[in-house]
């Protein structure tokens, strides 16, 4: 049972961090998660019956901008942030104007923005459009560990996931994350994002128990 409000939210929060749930659609299925066995996050639902619009998501904004010093705005729901890039770099433009103060903005993502969005330069339009930092679901040291766990609807996805990290790391700030869970060896990741000179974090696994 949703604790704080039954209605799917796209703005929702953890502490002092803001998050945007933009689409609940991703280029991956990853077995592990949550959206495959939870509502949601927190106490609020985000699993939409329909996509809000840029109008919809501001309004949420405004009721709840003001609420407390936030110290960062982060792209992370349900789904894949640069699914819909358009709304993405509107959105990062809205906060940055409209929040009276500074504050960084972060896109977690799956790395497929260039896949999903073919003919764009996806780095530079995050760069201008005011992101400050991307954190990038890795998963996996090599190419067959992350086509199981993470189940890719495009071919060459893992390429390109290394590809999104080396096109982001001379203009933004890039975190590469794993996940810890039996398939996974993470120091193979952390070899990995070692060898293209960024940051890592292992995320935990939260298991499914039905």
């Amino acid at each position: 049972m949703m604790a704080k409000d039954e209605k799917t939210k796209a703005v929702y929060w953890l502490e002092d961090k803001l998050y945007l749930n933009i689409t609940n659609r991703c280029s991956n299925c990853c077995f592990f998660c949550l959206k495959n066995f939870k509502r949601g996050v927190g106490g609020f639902n985000l699993k939409f019956a329909e996509e809000p619009s840029l109008s919809q998501i501001i309004v949420e904004l405004e009721g709840v901008l003001g609420m407390r010093n936030w110290v960062e705005v982060v792209f992370c729901g349900f789904g894949e942030p640069t699914e819909r890039l358009d709304i993405l770099l509107a959105l990062t433009q809205w906060v940055k104007q409209h929040y009276g103060r500074p504050i960084k903005a972060r896109v977690n993502t799956n790395g497929h923005g260039y896949l999903l969005n073919p003919c764009r330069n996806v780095v530079a339009e995050l760069l201008a459009a005011g992101v400050d930092k991307v954190s990038v679901s890795l998963n996996a040291g090599d190419k067959e560990t992350y086509n199981q766990i993470c189940k890719p609807t495009f071919d060459g996805a893992y390429e390109a996931v290394i590809e999104f990290i080396r096109n982001a790391k001379p203009v933004l700030q890039v975190e590469a994350t794993a996940i810890r869970m039996p398939e996974v060896d993470v120091s193979d990741a952390k070899a990995l994002a070692d060898g293209l000179g960024v940051e890592f974090r292992v995320r935990e696994y939260i298991p499914c128990f039905f």
